[in-house]
């Protein structure tokens, strides 16, 4: 079965991509073809959109599905049009919060992820450069590190700082374990006054071996046997250092952020 889905917001529809896909994922038996339609914040908008979703309908004969938070009524309307199965994210929530508040929300388009606060974006900024200055050991002055991952080459290390940088403001580092350090099986000097600030991430030897190979083909780096050693010394060096490590092969980067920051007991928000 294949059903078309559409992402549809008058402002980046990050917030409608991300509940949806998060729902669409218990559907396992389904196929899905996902299409965002961001920034429809006028009716020409909103009449284009609604050409597009029908024709869609035409072409596959099947309802499309339509993940809406767009905040103006008359423009969900006239989307409406279009034959799709509405899901309004937010309408769920608006009448009951109105009710227990007291008051009435004030719509405004984008304001999930619009600069509304300039402190918590300058520190999202700060916290991204924070991670891109202290990627892969190019600066290894940790003193400011709410967190400093700790693993072999390729194992998640830069994407998973700069994500908790950007949803939470969080100043992560990371430090690659060389092959020396893999040798000597210690922790190296510069790590160990941040110990209770480490946190390990390891890989499947399969997994990681494609990876390089994507990065360095035919090279001795990319093999499965290099791959297995490497791994297998950073394991005992976080089990003897009692570091906690989380296996990244199965695993998308929302979910080890946020275990992350539980199991380090790090309270930030996403913004």
């Amino acid at each position: 079965m294949r059903r078309t889905i559409f992402y549809v917001s008058d402002g980046t529809g990050i917030t409608a991509e991300t509940i949806g896909h998060s729902v669409l994922t218990q559907f396992d038996s389904v196929e899905f073809d996902t299409y965002r339609i961001p920034f429809v914040d006028g009716e020409d908008k909103a009449r284009a959109a609604t050409v597009r979703i029908r024709t869609a309908y035409a072409q596959s004969g099947a309802r499309p599905i339509v993940v809406n938070t767009i905040m103006d009524q008359k423009l969900s309307d006239i989307v409406a049009e279009s034959g799709a199965l509405m899901l309004d994210v937010f309408a769920p929530f608006i009448g009951p919060l109105e009710a227990e508040l007291g008051t009435m929300r004030s719509p405004r388009v984008g304001k999930a992820h619009g600069l509304t606060d300039f402190t918590e974006y300058e520190a999202r900024i700060n916290a991204t450069n924070y991670a891109l200055s202290h990627d892969d050991g190019i600066d290894v002055n940790y003193g400011d590190a709410d967190v400093i991952l700790v693993g072999v080459s390729r194992v998640g290390k830069t994407p998973t700082c700069l994500y908790m940088a950007l949803h939470y403001g969080v100043r992560a580092a990371n430090y690659p374990l060389t092959e020396e350090d893999l040798e000597r099986l210690e922790l190296p000097r510069r790590l160990l006054p941040y110990r209770s600030r480490l946190y390990g991430l390891t890989i499947e030897p399969q997994r990681l071996a494609q990876v390089r190979q994507a990065r360095r083909p035919g090279s001795r780096y990319a093999e499965l046997k290099q791959c297995r050693w490497e791994l297998g010394q950073a394991d005992k060096l976080f089990r003897r250092d009692a570091i906690p490590v989380q296996n990244t092969t199965h695993t998308s980067i929302e979910e080890i952020a946020s275990k992350i920051l539980a199991e380090l007991g790090i309270e930030k928000h996403m913004f």
